[in-house]
């Protein structure tokens, strides 16, 4: 065995059996127990107990977003349904302790702590699995020597995990992408589901079904601390982090995503030049950017720049929006495009807790919107913005079906009640609108709901607390068939 003289085998197996304490007690700790589950459990633990075909369960997303969490949940739905507690198994990658080991190395020692002759109907989760150089080439031989084992890893490196995944384990790996929470799902993690009911709004000429709330302005208040703190699930629960965001998020998920992760795994030489161009970007989210200015805002050259971007990402840290015309057709050069954080209390954690009175509502409002949509793969958003003569104008969300390339819908996102009372005054998307041959639109407001008919144009009015939570509830109703 490939270990090092440094660390004896006993001392191995030791570390196992503490982070596997269910062998002896049939529990998992009770710092997760104690924890709600997320929304997105009921997708992931199908793939978990798929013992048909023969994959690997690869669980990415952005660090702190509950990874670990629904690696132990899974562990004890497993056990409540009479899974031997002695044939899971759960390891931790980015321990030191295993730095000289393979995955095969660790599993032969499984096994010897707990004196079984073969791992045939044994579960083993591997945690922070990035940690282990080509740990995809590692768990494709597992996958192929063990057929009667399930292996589920989790890992935060997304950029790196998605390319290995299925480059190298064509076949052998299936992804499964968790995103930072939603407003839905905060809403649940808070006990607060009393707010919503069912409903239906006027969308065009018809009602179609949509959860509504008794008390907007208590929705409001719950969504303004979403924007500050609802990304990550420990934040949500605990007002001891919220009242330190800085500390926790920038440490633990900027600074090791930044200063550790994207430089080991594409040899970023300037960290601090990196670290100082997302900065520069979380404060501007939702805004429009073009490379010649962010080069001469940020002092970076250009194709430094671009690199940057598709880094940031990979890494889930952020979402580019491309540009698309008044008829949504896509432009030959992409000169400029929009940015956003893909979770808004990123934006908190660098900076400070915003109010809803203040100006950068509306590009927070914006980038929850967005990250809300982020749950639905393969969508292709983008924004529209034009100048055609003296016409110009600009549509926030459009959403263009990429095999016709013709906008599907358009959405206008406000933090403000003044359109509801002067529809006229959106000439965007009324222009946006007749250029495309749509009736009907969707926007935002504070807290106002209702119809409003302008120039033919049927305009549904919705507070954006309610279309945030809304996007999130029918992407799960639609990824759980429900």
């Amino acid at each position: 065995m490939n270990i090092s003289s440094l660390i004896p085998t006993e001392k191995i197996i030791e570390r196992l059996r503490y982070e596997n304490p269910w062998w002896r007690n049939k529990q998992i700790p009770e710092l997760y127990s104690s924890m709600s589950k997320r929304l997105y459990f009921k997708l992931f633990y199908p793939y978990v107990n798929e013992k048909n075909i023969r994959r690997a369960l690869v669980l990415m997303g952005p660090r702190r977003v509950g990874k670990t969490v629904m690696l132990f949940h899974s562990i004890q739905q497993l056990m409540t349904e009479n899974v031997n507690p002695q044939k899971i198994f759960f390891v931790g990658i980015d321990n030191p302790i295993y730095v000289h080991l393979s995955l095969e190395d660790i599993l032969t020692l499984c096994k010897q702590s707990l004196n079984q002759s073969n791992l045939s109907g044994c579960y083993v989760f591997f945690d922070e699995i990035q940690y282990l150089k080509d740990w995809e080439r590692h768990l494709k031989v597992l996958v192929d020597s063990y057929p009667e084992t399930k292996f589920i890893v989790s890992g935060s490196a997304a950029a790196a995990l998605k390319w290995h995944s299925t480059e190298s384990g064509a076949g052998r790996f299936t992804d499964f992408m968790l995103p930072p929470l939603t407003f839905q799902e905060y809403i649940h993690l808070k006990n607060m589901d009393h707010l919503i009911h069912d409903g239906n709004i006027i969308y065009g000429e018809k009602p179609i079904p949509y959860c509504l709330t008794h008390d907007i302005k208590a929705l409001n208040r719950e969504f303004v601390n979403y924007l500050n703190f609802g990304g990550y699930p420990e934040v949500v629960l605990s007002e001891k982090i919220q009242s330190d965001m800085g500390r926790y998020v920038k440490n633990d998920i900027v600074d090791k995503v930044l200063l550790r992760d994207l430089p080991s795994l594409y040899g970023i030489k300037d960290v601090q030049e990196l670290n100082r161009f997302f900065t520069y970007i979380a404060y501007n989210t939702g805004n429009e950017f073009s490379y010649e200015i962010m080069s001469k805002e940020s002092g970076i050259q250009k194709d430094t720049l671009k690199k940057y971007l598709e880094y940031l990402e990979a890494a889930f840290l952020i979402k580019v929006l491309n540009k698309v015309d008044v008829n949504a057709k896509r432009l030959k050069r992409v000169t400029s495009f929009k940015v956003y954080l893909t979770n808004p209390s990123l934006r908190t954690a660098l900076f400070s807790p915003i109010s809803e009175i203040d100006s950068e509502m509306g590009n927070l409002v914006e980038t929850a919107v967005l990250s809300q949509w982020m749950h639905r793969e393969k969508l292709d958003l983008t924004y529209a913005r034009w100048k055609d003569g003296r016409n110009e104008g600009e549509v926030d969300l459009v959403l263009v079906d990429d095999k016709k390339y013709k906008p599907v819908w358009g959405v206008e996102i406000k933090w403000s009640n003044r359109y509801f009372e002067k529809p006229k005054e959106l000439k965007s998307l009324i222009q946006f609108c007749k250029a495309n041959d749509f009736d009907k639109a969707l926007v935002t407001s504070i807290d106002l709901t209702g119809v409003k008919v302008v120039d033919n144009l049927s305009f549904s009015f919705l507070p954006a607390s309610i279309y945030s939570y809304n996007i999130g509830d029918i992407t799960l109703k639609m990824k759980t068939g429900n």
